[in-house]
C-alpha cells in the first residue's frame, strides 16, 4: 500500500509533471555495509504465470534460528511504517535498528505514535543520514514516486520489501502512463519480484527486491487468479466494486479525508482511472496468459481500516458456483492466511481487523451463469505491512507466519 495506499486516479496523460517530494536524490547515503547476508544475482522478473524452475536457480539465504536480522524502516511516520513496528513487536528475530522520517527527524518514535511507547526503538532520522552498515533488510514505506532513487542507491546486499507502487508494474511505459513520470530506476524494475505471497511464494523466496502488492490488488487477485488459471470463469465482464477504510489514503492531511467530508457516507473515487487497475490487470492477464480488462470502482467509507472487494464474474460453460468454491477451497487448503468461509457465511471486514488474514466466499448470482465473490482484508496488514513481513520472512528463509499470528480484534 505505501503511505499513499489507495493510489487515487491516474493522471489524465503520461506527460503530466511530477511533483518532487522533499527527499530528492539520495546520493549522500552512508553506504557502510555489513556482509551478513549475501544478495542474489539479478533475475528476469517473474509473473504470476511464470515457472519458478525456469526463472530462478539460486537459493534464499536462510537465517539461523535465534539469529537477529537488523531491519531499517524507511518512512516510519506513516500508517504502514507504524504497522510494521507493531507487527515486529512479536517477531523473535527481526529487530529494528534504523527508522527514517524526514519531517520528524530527531524525534522519538513514541512522540509520533504514542501507542508504541513500550517498544525499544531508535530515534527517527532523515533518509540522507541513515547508516545502513549494520542493516540486513529494509521495509520501504515511502510514498509512490519517491522510492526509486532511494532503493537504487541502497547497498546491494540488502533485502528490500517496497510497499509503494514504484516497482509493481513490469512495463515502465505503463508505469509512466499511470503515474505521470518516467521510471527512475528501470534496471530495478526488471529485477523486482511481485510479492503476492500465496501465488508467487517460490519467486519471493529467492528475491532481493520485492514489490509488495497494493491493498485492492491483494483482495482481488487472491480469489480471481486461481479461478482464471483453472479457466473456471470467463475473462470478459469482470466487475469489481471495492471499499476501503480511510487509512488506505495515507496519513497526510487532505481536505477530502477530513471527518466532515467522509463521515456518514460513502465516497466513490478514481472511477475509470484508479492506479491499481493496471496492477490488477497485469496479475489477471498473467494468470490467463492473455489480456484481461476489468471494470473497477473503488469507494472510501467511514471506517479506520478494512477492505471489501465484491467481484461479479461470469462462469465458463458448464461450471457451477460449487465448482468455484471447491477450487478455491483446494487451492488454499493448508494456507494459514487465506481462508474460504463455510456455507453461506458472508465475509465481513470486522472479522479480519488487525490480522494478516484474507477471508472470502462465493455466492450464486440471481443472473444465471454468474457468481459473486466477496473478499475481505485489513488494508494495513494483509493489504500492506503484514504481507510485507510475510514476504521478508520468506526472503530470509524463515517460516512465513513468524511474527504474524495475531488473531483479529473483535468486536
Amino acid at each position: 500500500m505505501g503511505s499513499t495506499a489507495l493510489g487515487g486516479a491516474a493522471p489524465a496523460r503520461a506527460g503530466l509533471a511530477h511533483k518532487n517530494g522533499a527527499l530528492g536524490s539520495c546520493s549522500s547515503f552512508i553506504l557502510k555495509t555489513s556482509p551478513r547476508f549475501g544478495c542474489s544475482s539479478h533475475r528476469v522478473r517473474a509473473s504470476i504465470a511464470s515457472s519458478p524452475q525456469k526463472q530462478y536457480s539460486s537459493k534464499a539465504s536462510a537465517v539461523k534460528s535465534g539469529e537477529e536480522v537488523h531491519i531499517a524502516v524507511l518512512g516510519a511516520s506513516g500508517y504502514t511504517g507504524a504497522e510494521i513496528v507493531r507487527l515486529l513487536a512479536n517477531h523473535p528475530q527481526f529487530r529494528i535498528t534504523v527508522m527514517t522520517a524526514d519531517r520528524k527527524a530527531g524525534e522519538q518514535f513514541d512522540s509520533v505514535f504514542p501507542h508504541l511507547i513500550t517498544q525499544d526503538l531508535p530515534n527517527l532520522v532523515a533518509v540522507k543520514d541513515a547508516d545502513f552498515s549494520k542493516v540486513d533488510a529494509v521495509f520501504c514505506c515511502l510514498p509512490h514516486g519517491t522510492t526509486q532513487e532511494i532503493i537504487r542507491d541502497l547497498p546491494q546486499q540488502l533485502k528490500i520489501v517496497d510497499l509503494s507502487a514504484d516497482f509493481r508494474l513490469r512495463d515502465i511505459n505503463e508505469y509512466a502512463e499511470w503515474y505521470g513520470h518516467a521510471h527512475r530506476a528501470p534496471e530495478l524494475q526488471e529485477e523486482a519480484v511481485y510479492g503476492l505471497t500465496e501465488v508467487l511464494r517460490d519467486e519471493i523466496r529467492n528475491a532481493r527486491l520485492v514489490a509488495n502488492p497494493g491493498c485492492y490488488p491483494t483482495s482481488i487477485q487472491l480469489p480471481l487468479v486461481p479461478l482464471i488459471k483453472a479457466k473456471l470463469i470467463k475473462l470478459s465482464n469482470i466487475i469489481i466494486d471495492a471499499k476501503s477504510g480511510v487509512t488506505g489514503a495515507g496519513r497526510g492531511a487532505k481536505e477530502a479525508n477530513l471527518y466532515t467530508e467522509i463521515a456518514e457516507g460513502i465516497h466513490a473515487y478514481g472511477i475509470k482511472g484508479h492506479r491499481h487497475v493496471p496492477e490488477v490487470e497485469q496479475g489477471l492477464s498473467d494468470a490467463a496468459e492473455s489480456k484481461v480488462t476489468i471494470s473497477f470502482t473503488p469507494n472510501l467509507i467511514c471506517m479506520k481500516r478494512g477492505m471489501q472487494s465484491t467481484m461479479f464474474v461470469e462462469m465458463a460453460p458448464g461450471v457451477t458456483v460449487s465448482d468455484l468454491y471447491k477450487h478455491l477451497k483446494s487451492t488454499y487448503e493448508g494456507e494459514e492466511f487465506v481462508k474460504l468461509l463455510n456455507g453461506s457465511n458472508v465475509p465481513h471486514t470486522r472479522h479480519v481487523v488487525g490480522s494478516n488474514y484474507c477471508f472470502m466466499n462465493v455466492f450464486e448470482d440471481r443472473i444465471p451463469g454468474r457468481a459473486i465473490i466477496i473478499s475481505v482484508i485489513d488494508n494495513l496488514v494483509k493489504g500492506a505491512s503484514g504481507q510485507a513481513v510475510q514476504n521478508l520472512n520468506l526472503m530470509m528463509g524463515l517460516p512465513e507466519n513468524t511474527g504474524l499470528q495475531y488473531q483479529p480484534l473483535f468486536p
